[in-house]
């Protein structure tokens, strides 16, 4: 008797928390493809008006006299891509802790490429703004948009080494967390010291959860919430609650896996003395041993990963998209796009995101390497470094995130930003992938 279908069998295989990485990446790059065409075809269609009216529509939370009211747009951007940013510090935590970040030797190269990537783009884009409306910009082209990359090398399959892929996941985690810096740092007008004090405590009772070997993920969630509400009202970006939420959950085990093995295998020992019945149905006893066996795996595993595993296909299929569908929506007058994109804004934008990311990742790398600071990732070569240097000019969620943010009440602004960010994306994009599939056939025939 078959009790599972080979298709069920297939999703039965475990897959390692990069590959999971990976695979949610890849489909968030293609699902944020489709609803950035989609909000471009509303925001351009007979429709803009009510698309438009719809995002900026008011949604009002009252608990008696207390009211916090905000546009659609703005809970998405506050609200729901705090989930995102999350997920963000669960990523940056694990690579420090276990992952590419963990090994220094390792590490050398994707952070100095990363800070590269972050310094030049920023120099290019006040280069051309430098006094002028548009100067507290600097900060979007700094961005490298994770998913659009990562998708990029992952459709190239084979033809790039492993070790380039995760050379490129390392450089966009330690990307993501300068993005953070910048946004706490730099893109916030005004602070409230007593929620921000709340805030902290907040931040302070979760370290204390942790600290006490609180494993629950309840108790995390609820202090978060307020942590994100005291953060919100503290004028400091509340998605920065996200990142330090993620940073105060246990990343360690509450059992010790040592002892995992030994204690499961007493217990499907005792499992097999009870005989199965015709009808397959479980004793109730065995029913007891299975739940005393998931509460096992459940210790043995970390509140932390449980989370990242949990987070990545939520956000990757409903935070992400609705983040670009909510965004990425420009009216664009075809007959003066010429002179929006000759804009400083548009242009510092365009030649941070490609010129600056170029110099900047490639650049850096190239003279690590060179004064033996670091060293290639493995089975790659300075050419295909050269094209995932285009691909980290794909800066579009974080990049347009950041411009909401700077330019914050000035749509004509926020217009050349976006379709500066939208034709350096594009061109970054096209050109790092096609660069990198010409290149793998060059070294597969000079191999030949």
């Amino acid at each position: 008797m078959k009790l599972y279908a080979p298709w069920e069998k297939a999703f039965k295989k475990v897959s390692t928390p990069f590959e999971e990485f990976l695979h949610a990446q890849t489909t968030t790059g293609l699902i944020l493809i489709l609803m950035t065409v989609l909000a471009l075809l509303l925001a351009n269609s007979p429709l803009y008006e009510t698309y438009s009216h719809f995002f900026h529509m008011y949604i009002d939370l009252n608990v008696g006299s207390w009211k916090l009211s905000h546009s659609l747009h703005h809970w998405i951007n506050d609200g729901l891509m705090a989930i995102f940013f999350f997920l963000i510090g669960l990523e940056i935590k694990r690579e420090i802790t276990a992952g590419e970040l963990s090994n220094i030797k390792v590490a050398m190269l994707p952070i100095l490429a990363a800070i590269g990537g972050m310094v030049f783009p920023a120099i290019i884009y006040t280069s051309l703004n430098y006094g002028t409306a548009g100067a507290g910009g600097w900060g979007i082209p700094m961005a490298t948009d994770i998913a659009f990359a990562i998708s990029a090398l992952v459709l190239l399959g084979k033809r790039v080494p492993t070790a380039l892929v995760t050379f490129l996941v390392a450089l966009a985690i330690v990307d993501d967390l300068g993005a953070v810096i910048v946004i706490a740092l730099f893109y916030t007008d005004t602070i409230n010291l007593m929620p921000l004090g709340l805030a902290g405590l907040m931040f302070l009772v979760m370290i204390t959860f942790n600290r006490f070997g609180i494993h629950m993920i309840l108790p995390y969630f609820v202090v978060g919430l307020f942590m994100w509400f005291f953060m919100l009202e503290s004028g400091v970006h509340a998605t920065i609650a996200g990142v330090l939420a993620a940073l105060a959950i246990p990343s360690t085990p509450k059992r010790i896996p040592s002892t995992f093995a030994k204690d499961t295998r007493k217990l499907l020992d005792e499992y097999e003395e009870y005989p199965v019945n015709e009808t397959l149905e479980l004793h109730e006893k065995q029913k007891k041993i299975l739940t005393n066996i998931q509460d096992k795996i459940d210790e043995v595993g970390t509140p932390a990963a449980r989370l990242e595993h949990g987070l990545h296909l939520p956000v990757a299929l409903l935070v992400i998209p609705i983040f670009a569908l909510a965004n990425a929506g420009i009216k664009i007058d075809f007959s003066s796009i010429g002179e929006t994109i000759l804009e400083p804004v548009s242009l510092g934008i365009i030649g941070g995101l490609i010129l600056g990311k170029v110099i900047g990742i490639f650049g850096v790398s190239w003279l690590a390497v060179k004064m033996k600071i670091a060293q290639l990732p493995k089975g790659s070569s300075f050419s295909q470094v050269f094209g995932v240097a285009f691909l980290g000019g794909i800066g579009f969620t974080m990049s347009i995130f950041v411009a909401d943010l700077a330019f914050i009440g000035n749509e004509d602004l926020i217009f050349q930003a976006k379709i500066g960010i939208l034709t350096a994306s594009l061109f970054s994009g096209l050109f790092g992938y096609f660069w990198l599939k010409s290149v793998s056939k060059y070294e597969e025939t000079s191999e030949k």
